[in-house]
């Protein structure tokens, strides 16, 4: 839903416990089997921190994946809420494209409460293999030649609005309506670790602007980070995937963590 300042607002009045994954690359059966099967959630809301699959399929996939384990999520009483990344077709994250009962994409800068708490979600990041997969794509466009963009949530590996955004405006409304006790995000502040993706100086050979693009990414999220202290929200977790690595620091006040590749994490407590 839409509150009266203007943000999506998701509300989970009956989880007990918010856990937050890591990048789960599409492999959305291996997460719900985790949850709902390995370790037995229930009455638990999940938030994935970008980096979903959204995209890579047609939608008739994504559809069908909701309805093989609607029975699953719904006798334990799960929810997942999807933040974009950059390996995610930002259309999917709207509000609309991909909404379900227990299974929701959601756009940047909405805000998810559960377990009396508030909780920022932002997305995007830099592909550092952008060039690599924008030439792979129109290889494949070309041997396929049935192959045609047939609209927003076209089937892709790349997407040139992967991102994060200021958006200052969201930024303002937030701070007039919500106290924030967490931020889930796709990547992290400069002053996160990890500095750098595995790999980023090769890939930047053949791409003279990725340096600056992933250097501006990571100045976007330090905007972010600095206007949110600077409105005394009561932040006690930040989480982000992306570097697909495990780390987490106390960094003035605030417990930064880093989620690797389906790497789940409890945030609260």
């Amino acid at each position: 839903m839409i509150s009266d300042c203007g943000i999506n607002e998701y509300c989970f009045p009956e989880a007990k416990s918010i856990v937050v994954s890591g990048d789960i690359h599409g492999d959305f059966n291996m997460l719900i089997n985790k949850v709902c099967v390995q370790y037995q959630m229930q009455d638990t809301l999940i938030i994935v921190a970008g980096d979903c699959g959204f995209g890579f399929e047609n939608k008739g996939y994504y559809d069908n994946i909701v309805k093989r384990n609607a029975k699953r999520m719904n006798e334990a009483n799960n929810w997942i809420v999807f933040v974009r990344g950059n390996h995610d077709n930002p259309a999917y994250f709207d509000g609309k494209a991909f909404l379900h009962k227990r299974f929701m994409a959601v756009p940047d800068y909405s805000i998810v409460k559960a377990c009396d708490k508030a909780i920022l979600c932002i997305g995007g990041a830099i592909s550092i293999d952008r060039k690599y997969r924008m030439n792979a794509w129109e290889e494949y466009v070309k041997k396929h030649r049935g192959h045609t963009d047939d609209g927003a949530l076209a089937k892709n590996v790349y997407w040139t609005d992967e991102a994060p955004m200021l958006n200052m405006d969201k930024l303002r409304q937030i701070k007039d309506t919500y106290k924030l006790n967490a931020v889930v995000s796709h990547t992290a502040p400069s002053f996160c670790e990890l500095q750098n993706k595995n790999g980023l100086c090769c890939y930047a050979y053949n791409d003279e602007n990725l340096i600056y693009d992933v250097n501006n990414e990571r100045l976007v999220m330090d905007e972010i980070h600095n206007i949110l202290k600077g409105q005394n929200h009561p932040i006690t977790h930040w989480c982000y995937g992306h570097f697909h690595q495990s780390f987490h620091a106390s960094i003035d006040g605030i417990l930064f963590k880093m989620l690797d590749i389906m790497e789940l994490c409890q945030i609260g407590y």
